[in-house]
């Protein structure tokens, strides 16, 4: 490693404990036990890589260096396998796109956190979990990979609380946030969206604000049915994110279960009419539960209104609000660090 001071490296026979209080010492524990990063775990991790001081760019808030080996600590101290490196490292350089607003994200006061959506048949490759239970526990690559992207935005970004991280709350999503996209057999895959191949390996981050459960109102047999409670989340979500203030309309992202997918499928509804529903939709009547009335835009356009397929059985869809600070999601393809 460059700097030693900043990123102790550890003889193999170290003892666990004199190795979490060490890095306690030096502030790179998240709270949790860590993996003693030893010289041949980080000889392993970065093992292939072609340039492994190579800078990537600068991570806020304090703009540490963004290279493949203190990407690979982290991940050691997280506890991934070397194949998942280059998915960290393409996270966090997806995250210095400026209309992600990374410095925004990391230092407000308010709950946003890091989610990594990972695309393609790496997701098959690396183990990851697209089915029941994706956004919690239980699949050791998912949080492994959530964590290490969380811990390089605060032992290399300078992220911690008070001196970098201002958040009154926080969330429990800034310890790990990365699950995989399911197999899009009747909505377009994400990747081809943003104009890649179908199949392209590739992760998505956006600056979520926290997760909601919404659940399809009536019998649920239908697009309107099933569609029309994230409408109204939609709607909610705006209202009392922007303390009266205008906010200029950007993205929305909701996660779908197969099995609403296919309902909806089964009703001739594609992508273009689930996303014009959503964006149309001003009016939000749910007798004896709610009614909104939507003033300003959902977001940018129907095109800007996102919806996820990944999850198990059921029939219960995750609305995932961005930072209302101002964030926009960033996708990039996998990047190959053996050239």
């Amino acid at each position: 490693m460059e700097d030693q001071d900043a990123f102790p490296v550890f003889p193999e026979t170290v003892r666990w404990e004199d190795a979490q209080a060490a890095l306690a010492a030096h502030e790179l524990d998240d709270g949790l036990p860590m993996v003693p990063p030893t010289a041949r775990r980080i000889e392993d991790m970065v093992a292939g890589v072609a340039e492994p001081a190579r800078s990537y760019g600068h991570v806020p808030p304090l703009f540490g260096d963004l290279t493949a080996e203190a990407v690979a600590y982290n991940c050691v101290l997280a506890g991934c396998a070397p194949p998942e490196l280059p998915v960290v490292l393409t996270a966090i350089e997806a995250c210095l796109e400026p209309h992600l607003n990374l410095l925004g994200v990391l230092t407000t006061t308010g709950t946003p956190a890091i989610a990594t959506i990972v695309h393609g048949p790496l997701a098959r490759t690396l183990s990851m979990n697209a089915g029941a239970n994706c956004l919690g526990p239980g699949n050791r690559a998912n949080a492994a990979m959530g964590r290490a992207i969380s811990l390089v935005l605060r032992n290399v970004g300078g992220a911690r609380p008070i001196t970098g991280d201002m958040a009154t709350m926080g969330q429990p999503g800034k310890y790990t946030f990365c699950f995989a996209e399911g197999d899009a057999d009747i909505l377009p895959s994400f990747a081809a969206r943003r104009g890649l191949d179908a199949d392209a390996n590739a992760v998505t981050v956006l600056g979520v604000s926290g997760t909601m459960e919404v659940l399809p109102t009536g019998d649920g047999d239908t697009p309107e049915a099933i569609l029309k409670a994230m409408a109204a989340a939609m709607t909610a979500g705006g209202a009392v994110a922007s303390a009266g203030r205008h906010r200029e309309p950007g993205e929305q992202f909701f996660l779908l279960p197969p099995e609403l997918v296919g309902k909806i499928h089964n009703r001739g509804w594609d992508l273009a009419r689930i996303q014009d529903y959503l964006f149309s939709a001003h009016d939000v009547s749910m007798p004896e539960v709610a009614e909104f009335s939507r003033i300003r835009l959902a977001a940018r356009s129907p095109e800007d209104i996102h919806p996820i397929v990944t999850g198990g059985a059921g029939v219960k869809m995750t609305y995932m609000p961005l930072w209302g600070g101002g964030s926009l999601s960033v996708t990039r393809p996998l990047r190959n660090l053996r050239s």
